[in-house]
């Protein structure tokens, strides 16, 4: 296999890892995600996972658009971004958001 082949499938293996350990993590915190927010946060994981197979960066995010995220999401976020081991901290902000929304859910 070519190695764009190569980085595809380890993409789709890391992000469904991922995933599995997201959905483990968040069902011990009581956190649901509804099926839209699923979906989006299935599309962002695989993103992360392109990221951190490749090596593309993210462009640059301001820190200060994230202060009104819950000290848990964020927690729960970092503890995700460090088991992808390379990925940089703006990642676990982006991410974040995704388990602060359906903290959320009624």
């Amino acid at each position: 296999m070519n190695d764009v082949g190569d980085r595809a499938k380890q993409t789709a293996t890391l992000a469904e890892r991922m995933l599995a350990q997201i959905y483990t993590l968040l069902s011990h915190h009581d956190i649901t995600p509804n099926a839209v927010q699923q979906q989006m946060l299935t599309s962002h994981v695989r993103a992360m996972a392109h990221r951190s197979v490749t090596g593309e960066p993210l462009p640059d995010v301001d820190a200060s658009l994230f202060d009104e995220i819950s000290p848990e999401s964020m927690d729960l976020a970092h503890d995700v971004v460090e088991e992808f081991g390379n990925l940089p901290e703006e990642e676990a902000w982006l991410l974040s958001v995704h388990f602060e929304v359906a903290k959320n859910n009624l």
